[in-house]
């Protein structure tokens, strides 16, 4: 994965500025959106020059770049963290779990509501810009990363199947809580139900 920190963080006093700069930046996606967004104000924000901005995000795309990925490792984490206490009879239970937390992190979340795993949402029908990797859309990535995760938990047999069918699902997915999240701000309920029936089921050919 493309990595858009001009320098990773050694110094613990670093990592903390980073890490407010990333949390002013989530903040001010909710408050002014992507396109009013500015590095100035984000510097001004987190309490640090502009030149130490600089030194860590080459641009605003690198900065929103790198709140993507700490999300997806936040989410990634949250799954993790949440499967030993979770009562899980049948993988289908997962795929139910892995919806909800995201639905969770679009609800709570500052910034995932514009941003979510790198997908900077404008208009209504805007595709998008890519910000978790320049070379890959943005669902590839998400993707890979929970084929990964699938392939420890439920020993499903890997392959171009496996990889095409968990690509889709994340399109699907994707898709349908777009549109849960247009209809009701907070995730339309019904729409999210239809999301888990429809990943479910379609996953039901590809998964023991």
């Amino acid at each position: 994965m493309t990595s858009t920190l001009r320098r990773r963080p050694a110094q613990r006093r670093s990592v903390e500025r980073v890490e407010r700069m990333l949390d002013e930046c989530a903040l001010l996606l909710d408050e002014v959106g992507y396109e009013a967004l500015t590095t100035k104000e984000v510097a001004r924000r987190a309490e640090v020059p502009i030149g130490t901005f600089y030194q860590f995000f080459p641009d605003k795309q690198g900065l929103v770049g790198a709140l993507a990925r700490r999300n997806l490792e936040a989410f990634l984490q949250r799954i993790t963290e949440r499967i030993p206490m979770a009562d899980l009879g049948h993988w289908t239970d997962l795929v139910d779990l892995a919806i909800d937390e995201f639905v969770d992190m679009k609800r709570t979340t500052p910034g995932f509501a514009v941003v979510d795993f790198g997908e900077v949402l404008g208009a209504p029908g805007d595709r998008g810009k890519r910000a978790l990797d320049e070379t890959q859309e943005n669902n590839v990535v998400v993707a890979e990363r929970l084929r990964a995760l699938t392939l420890e938990l439920l020993g499903a047999p890997a392959g171009p199947g496996l990889d095409r069918a968990l690509l889709v699902a994340v399109e699907a997915t994707d898709a349908v809580l777009k549109l849960a999240f247009r209809v009701d701000p907070g995730g339309d309920p019904e729409l999210i139900a239809e999301c888990k029936q429809l990943v479910r089921r379609y996953l039901a050919d590809h998964l023991p």
